[in-house]
């Protein structure tokens, strides 16, 4: 940390086109060190089970790559291709037919 002073007055003499190529080489340093960091410290878990007789998998439980779509539990009934799962938002749908009187969520449920 001892070189910042003398990097904000280098800086402060560089051209704007200059300051904006070292922001980009900033920008890849960064990805390319958090890369590295989290592989690091990957293979450091990794051991880490290995010495209790466990792989990451069994202290981290499996991860999967994408999200596990979830079934509908609410169906329009004027449009039925509508449908909710009843996880975020409700649908403008469902919310239109919830406002008319007398209407309950378990109206629409499936």
């Amino acid at each position: 940390m001892a070189r910042l002073p003398k990097i904000a007055a280098d800086l402060a003499e560089l051209r704007l086109s200059d300051l904006l190529d070292l922001q980009k080489q900033v920008a890849v340093a960064i990805v390319e060190r958090r890369q590295t960091e989290r592989a690091d410290l990957k293979a450091k878990l990794t051991a880490l089970a290995a010495e209790a007789g466990l792989s990451l998998d069994d202290v981290l439980g499996p991860r999967s790559g994408s999200k596990a779509l979830v079934s509908p539990k609410y169906r329009n009934p004027e449009k039925p291709e509508e449908t909710w799962a009843g996880r975020g938002r409700k649908p403008l749908w469902l919310v239109a037919q919830l406002q008319k009187r007398g209407a309950t969520i378990k109206d629409f449920a499936i």
